[in-house]
């Protein structure tokens, strides 16, 4: 059977770094975990802050799409690429002695990492920067952002860098959105959050708070108000009903709801038992948070329920988990999380970064029980029993949510109290007719995929309000993109990317990746002792030093790739046998599936030079970088070389 290759070009280089290729921002992950491993720490801060205005918070808190991607996971588990970013931002970012750092990146480019669209410097996005009308600072274009959170903040960060005069409206007393109130504070502190925003506002972000759109304050007012465009994220902050009886019984409480109150100071007596209904974030922030508060109660904390655990070892989707968390925080001296779904088919437990928070809830004593859904809420006036179907299956044919019960199997379960993590919508009371904004059968704001357009001119919508919930780091991504739409909206003519490939052969003898590298195992960072688990004491310790440079050093450095040269090459195999993945192979040219124009070409080239009609290939899925194939060639035909690949706009004329 002929063997499928492709030849490899520029987006197949792009496509081997996969941390940054899975990262929404296109974060040069990679890079900086290299950068810990060389101890240049600063550097590396640089390069995760250069695409990404909440890189301290994303420290803490992403989903990590980069880590569920990474190279090395595919051969033992992936490198700990958020823990080492918050590595870096501890000494450079916001929450650091040394805030002002990220500040070189408004006017000095780096040299470090693959740099894309979107990335600080943001000036060369800014093909039509010297338009009169967005550099002269008493006429500059104006653009309403309507909502503070992740998305809003971020297109607020690019437009100011852009040019343009930019006005947040925020309906809550302070800005941050579910950063602020739906992420418990054991795992975001408020003080970082603030900092990053201020950072951004200190770009002349005009930031507005209680000021909600309504229906007397909506878009046309905006448009009146001189707003050149308008950046809906005003996310998803209503939580949604369940649709059995007793839905309406005292105890009964929206995940959304109960994290909102707790998160803004207030406590609410849930009881000795709580159930929680869900499985995502959501439900174990909310069950972990009641936890802390229980034991700042002097509650006893509830026995270790491994054997729960492991029985029902599984459980469902986003909001769920926060919720969940927050309820052992607020006096609950027993916590349940109930899913339809089982671990398999949880989408947090597809994640590395879900999985250790599956394992932090297990030690606070979370009890976990999967495949049962609410038949009904039993009570007179007030929660007292929940009575849970067995469900058969969770997705139809089509792999669509759909689930299905067998009523006769019920387990009934007594409850003080129900927090209900079942997912959210938005809140678009402020949308009037005359708005002419399309909504999906979804309730959210239909936009453009690739742009963000809604079908309002000049009004632009991201995060959670045009996707549903979604990971923070997604909102961010959306809230960047946002501004280079409203950027190329707002001006005259088109742009380009402009690309710039540099390649650097990195001599052999000089050449080698840390010893033991391979025998490394992924550490998770540290955590505080439960003991110490109390109020809003962060769960997670950084790294020091040395544990993120041990961390960093396995990383398989994606950048470098392994480069043939079939004119020096004597045949001798020597790469091939000594290569410790079996990724390297030397075959005839006849043996390989390639279309005839192709073939026809090799085949003239090695004719021309003399060569054979054979052809080296590569498995790059399996390659560990170690580079002992270029250690190996006696003639130097196989090289180790570094790839460094720098995207940015220029105006129709050429001009950055």
């Amino acid at each position: 059977m002929p063997i499928a290759v492709r030849l490899p070009e520029l987006q197949h280089w792009k496509a081997q770094v996969k941390c940054q290729a899975a990262c929404p921002v296109a974060t040069d992950a990679g890079r900086y975990v290299q950068l810990v491993s060389e101890e240049r720490p600063e550097d590396g801060y640089l390069v995760a802050r250069a695409p990404n205005p909440f890189a301290s918070v994303c420290g803490r808190v992403c989903a990590a799409p980069c880590e569920d991607a990474c190279r090395r996971g595919s051969i033992d588990a992936p490198i700990t690429i958020r823990a080492l970013k918050r590595f870096l931002t501890e000494q450079y970012g916001v929450e650091s002695n040394r805030p002002d750092t990220q500040d070189r990146l408004l006017t000095q480019s780096i040299d470090e990492g693959n740099r894309y669209p979107g990335h600080l410097p943001v000036q060369p996005l800014a093909f039509h920067r010297s338009a009169a009308s967005i550099v002269t600072t008493d006429n500059r274009r104006k653009v309403a952002v309507i909502g503070a959170g992740p998305a809003g903040m971020s297109a607020a960060h690019d437009l100011a860098l852009l040019g343009y005069a930019v006005t947040v409206f925020e309906a809550a007393e302070e800005p941050g959105g579910m950063m602020r109130f739906g992420i418990p504070e054991y795992r975001l502190p408020r003080s970082l959050i603030r900092a990053e925003i201020d950072k951004i506002l200190a770009l002349g972000v005009t930031l507005r708070n209680k000021t909600p759109l309504t229906a007397d304050f909506g878009l046309a007012e905006l448009k009146q108000a001189g707003f050149d465009a308008v950046f809906l994220s005003v996310g998803v902050s209503a939580g949604r009903d369940l649709q059995v009886p007793g839905s309406d019984l005292d105890g009964v409480v929206k995940a959304i709801d109960y994290l909102l109150n707790v998160n803004r100071g207030y406590r609410m007596d849930l009881g000795r038992k709580v159930v929680v209904i869900g499985g995502g974030f959501v439900a174990f922030d909310a069950a972990r948070t009641a936890w802390r508060a229980a034991r700042e109660a002097g509650a006893e904390a509830p026995a270790d329920r491994r054997e729960d655990v492991e029985r029902h070892a599984d459980a469902p989707v986003k909001e769920a988990l926060d919720s969940a968390r927050a309820a052992i925080r607020g006096g609950a001296h027993e916590v349940t999380i109930v899913s339809l779904e089982d671990f398999h088919e949880m989408p947090v437990l597809r994640t590395t970064q879900g999985h250790e928070e599956f394992e932090e809830a297990k030690k606070e004593g979370i009890r976990f029980i999967t495949r049962r859904g609410p038949k009904q809420l039993v009570g007179n006036g007030r929660l007292s029993a929940i009575e849970l179907r067995a469900v058969l299956s969770v997705f139809d044919a089509n792999g669509r949510f759909s689930p299905s019960y067998a009523d006769e199997d019920v387990l009934t379960l007594e409850a003080d109290a129900c927090i209900l993590a079942i997912g959210q919508r938005a809140e678009l009371s402020f949308i009037k007719p005359g708005d002419a904004l399309a909504l999906t059968p979804g309730g959210t704001i239909r936009v453009d995929a690739g742009t963000l357009a809604t079908s309002a001119p000049g009004v632009f919508a991201g995060g959670d309000v045009a996707f549903g919930p979604r990971n923070l780091i997604e909102a961010v991504a959306n809230g960047k993109r946002a501004a280079r739409s409203i950027h190329e909206y707002l001006s005259a003519s088109g742009a380009s990317v402009q690309v710039t490939l540099d390649i650097d052969q990195i001599p052999t003898r000089e050449y080698r990746m840390l010893t033991g590298f391979e025998e490394l195992d992924r550490e998770a960072p540290p955590t505080l002792d439960i003991g110490r688990r109390t109020g809003i004491a962060e769960v997670e310790v950084g790294f020091d030093a040395l544990e993120a440079r041990r961390q960093a050093a396995r990383c398989l450095v994606c950048h470098v790739q392994t480069i043939y040269d079939p004119e020096k090459c004597v045949i001798c195999n020597r790469c091939v046998d000594v290569c410790p993945e079996y990724c390297l192979a030397l075959v005839p040219l006849e043996s390989l599936d390639l279309d005839e124009a192709t073939r026809a070409e090799l085949t003239a080239r090695a004719e021309a030079n003399g060569l054979p009609l054979a052809a080296m290939i590569k498995d790059d899925e399996k390659c560990i970088r170690c580079g002992l194939c270029a250690i190996r060639c006696p003639t130097d035909a196989m090289t180790m070389e570094k790839f460094s690949i720098s995207e940015r706009y220029v105006s129709a004329v050429g001009q950055p």
